[in-house]
């Protein structure tokens, strides 16, 4: 279950994308993810499709390893794309009782799943490059300038990046709940869909149970390493930005400028 889930892990590759500044990542991904909401014609998701696999190949992480991770997002997936087939109304091409498919459903459906398919990959690129205590170091150093107001920067972002790496982890807890009720003669997978929703439930409680255990124990693990509230800490590696750094951020705003010209352009 842990391999089916690509955020929150990390892979460790020697590439480029491994080697930039956790800061530049977070900003450049950021910026990435509010420039897709300007996506609206072919030529625009067919020019981001090929940034983002090429991101995926200089980041030298395994496209069977990403794609296999997508598998958990299938319902969500599907739910949007018939939402929008069912319930978007224009020029019927199919109808049957109260159900009509319009050609704007069709369009509606394919690119809002497009969209979150690109969102997801992007999101997952930054935690499969990035180590989840080098992420928190970028992430509080972005966030420095709210310490004037008291905010508190350090638990933020610790809290964040555990938050992210607890995915994996929990769903990995869950799939042991699984399997030890299939042990003992029960398989959810055999019921019917309805059925398998509610079997669910009963499954809820062992699992909060031992999601709380565990954050009790990691609770104590940083207690006991004196981490406290994290102000005025020392850290063993300093970031600096670097020439591939700044090339990265250009690119970025050179890609965002792109997908601008496009859209206004109407090409």
């Amino acid at each position: 279950m842990r391999s089916s889930i690509i955020i929150g892990q990390y892979v460790d590759k020697q590439s480029v994308f491994h080697q930039l500044d956790p800061r530049i990542k977070i900003i450049s991904i950021f910026m990435l993810m509010i420039s897709f909401l300007l996506l609206d014609t072919v030529t625009s998701y067919v020019v981001a499709t090929i940034f983002v696999f090429t991101l995926i190949v200089v980041s030298k992480v395994s496209a069977i390893h990403i794609f296999k991770g997508l598998r958990p997002l299938f319902f969500i997936l599907s739910f949007t794309f018939f939402y929008h087939l069912f319930l978007t109304k224009g020029h019927i091409i199919w109808s049957m009782g109260f159900i009509t498919i319009t050609v704007e459903g069709l369009e509606a459906g394919i690119r809002f799943v497009w969209r979150i398919l690109l969102l997801v990959l992007l999101a997952s690129l930054l935690t499969l490059t990035t180590k989840p205590l080098i992420l928190a170091k970028g992430l509080e150093n972005l966030l420095k300038p709210l310490a004037k107001f008291h905010v508190p920067i350090e638990q933020f972002s610790l809290m964040i990046v555990i938050a992210i790496r607890f995915i994996p982890t929990v769903l990995e807890e869950l799939q042991r709940i699984i399997l030890a009720q299939k042990s003992r003669g029960f398989d959810m997978q055999s019921l019917p869909f309805i059925k398998r929703v509610f079997a669910y439930i009963p499954i809820i409680i062992p699992l909060l149970f031992t999601t709380i255990k565990r954050a009790d124990h990691l609770s104590d693990a940083i207690d006991a390493r004196g981490y406290g509230n994290g102000k005025n800490r020392t850290s063993y590696m300093e970031l600096q930005y670097r020439q591939k750094d700044w090339m990265a951020m250009c690119g970025t705003i050179l890609f965002i400028l792109l997908l601008i010209f496009i859209k206004w352009s109407g090409f």
